[in-house]
């Protein structure tokens, strides 16, 4: 790769069990009607100058759903689907609620995001998911495409990054995320965090 690539990571729009609170991982539960409005809201505001040369997404139904209404409304397509993207494998915290896990896994929760765990019960080791995103993110880097590329994926994704680099943690709701630059040799750096949504039509992000 002769010059870097610039890549707009953003999370997927509101899934239905985000609006449930239920940890998701790799289930694929579809974009509530919520979700669908915020990808639309966020097509509009990314076609401002941004000037993507494509849109690509992890294979999960709500980042797929997301990059399409973004592509269509954007000109762009098809969206690039890239597995190495999608989310962590949360195991067994899978379609649990946050007051649920902690019933079962009393402070589990706290000792995984201040990354005392090295997976969660039953889930992806930290290791092999870190692993998974960068190879994917190069892969994307090297797309035969020109101009940065949109890239809808997960909130653990970037969290990962941000770890993975020792950069602060940015907020990621629905429609938010960070640039990444993926210059020679593959070495990934991650820049200023974006925000694509109105407040009034933002959501909390406690669930995966």
């Amino acid at each position: 790769m002769s010059v870097p690539r610039s890549l707009l990571l953003v999370r997927h729009g509101q899934s239905t069990w985000n609006d449930e609170g239920r940890w998701q991982g790799q289930a694929d539960p579809p974009l509530s009607p919520l979700g669908e409005e915020q990808a639309a809201e966020a097509a509009r505001r990314l076609g401002a100058g941004f000037g993507f040369g494509a849109v690509a997404s992890s294979d999960l139904v709500r980042a797929r759903r997301t990059a399409s209404i973004i592509a269509l409304a954007l000109g762009l397509g098809p969206v690039l689907v890239e597995p190495g993207v999608k989310e962590y494998d949360v195991g067994r915290w899978c379609g649990l609620t946050k007051a649920e896990i902690e019933q079962g896994w009393p402070g589990m929760i706290a000792q995984w995001a201040g990354g005392a765990l090295p997976s969660t019960p039953g889930g992806e080791p930290r290791t092999a998911f870190g692993e998974r995103v960068v190879a994917g993110l190069r892969r994307l880097a090297a797309a035969s495409v020109t101009g940065p590329l949109l890239v809808v994926t997960h909130s653990g994704v970037v969290r990962t990054l941000e770890r993975l680099l020792g950069v602060e943690h940015v907020w990621i709701g629905n429609l938010s995320g960070r640039w990444c630059t993926v210059g020679d040799g593959g070495v990934l750096s991650l820049g200023e965090g974006v925000v694509l949504l109105d407040p009034e039509h933002r959501t909390a992000s406690p669930s995966r």
